[in-house]
């Protein structure tokens, strides 16, 4: 029985490359004209949502929201979530509707096809190097006041199994605090699960995802983005305590 178990998800990771490499090989065309400008981003966005979309059916996934409160339209916000699995970046893609940009680790550049598109669209950072986290800083600067949203996850990477949570950086929080702009967190509750970084786990299931009330900014200083941080760390991890099973 055990050995069936293993061939299944040998051909459900297969399943999810293939799922991941095709739709971008259909629409390449289309997908390398809206990333031809700049101020045509919220294009590429709306095809990128529903490529996410294409691969969380096609895994059998069905996804849970509760929105404690929703993001407005043509309204600026940093997105944070906890980092657990390669489908996070397909989840928030399908959860948020505000066209925002991710802040991610360079390494992912080198996925082929996808990393074609997610260097060329995404913040990259080399999280090794100080000068690389201060140019990132000055890009999320950027794209904020064109009106876009950024998206980090402030863990900097995906912990060990065993971590709950990890600490959080500090960037979307000086971010936040710098431009007066709200985070808001959110918590992932199934990713883990349904599909970690271990190779032989994970399989179908629900995907519940939850956006807590947003976190305002007003008043504080960059002094107090340690506070922001560890205020916003409570929430996600209190909810993951809340909900483990």
């Amino acid at each position: 029985m055990r050995i069936f178990k293993y061939i299944f998800w040998i051909l459900y990771r297969i399943w999810f490359y293939i799922l991941v490499a095709v739709p971008i090989i259909v629409l390449f065309p289309i997908l390398l004209i809206s990333i031809s400008k700049e101020s045509w981003y919220p294009y590429f966005f709306k095809l990128a949502r529903l490529w996410a979309r294409f691969i969380l059916i096609g895994m059998g996934f069905h996804c849970k929201f509760v929105k404690d409160q929703i993001p407005e339209t043509n309204k600026s916000y940093v997105f944070i979530a906890n980092h657990t699995s390669m489908i996070d970046i397909m989840l928030m893609l399908v959860l948020i509707k505000n066209p925002f940009v991710f802040v991610g680790k360079k390494e992912l550049a080198k996925i082929p096809l996808f990393g074609f598109f997610y260097k060329r669209t995404c913040i990259l950072v080399d999280r090794s190097s100080a000068k690389s986290r201060q140019a990132v800083f000055m890009r999320a600067q950027k794209r904020l006041r064109s009106g876009l949203s950024i998206c980090i996850f402030p863990e900097g990477g995906v912990p060990d199994e065993r971590i709950v949570l990890d600490t959080f950086k500090d960037g979307a929080f000086r971010l936040s605090i710098n431009h007066q702009i709200p985070i808001v967190p959110i918590t992932f509750l199934d990713n883990k699960k349904r599909f970690s970084y271990i190779f032989f786990s994970g399989g179908p299931g629900i995907l519940r995802a939850r956006i807590h009330n947003f976190l305002y900014p007003e008043g504080l200083t960059i002094q107090d983005t340690k506070a922001l941080s560890n205020k916003a760390r409570d929430i996600i991890l209190e909810d993951l305590i809340a909900n483990e099973k």
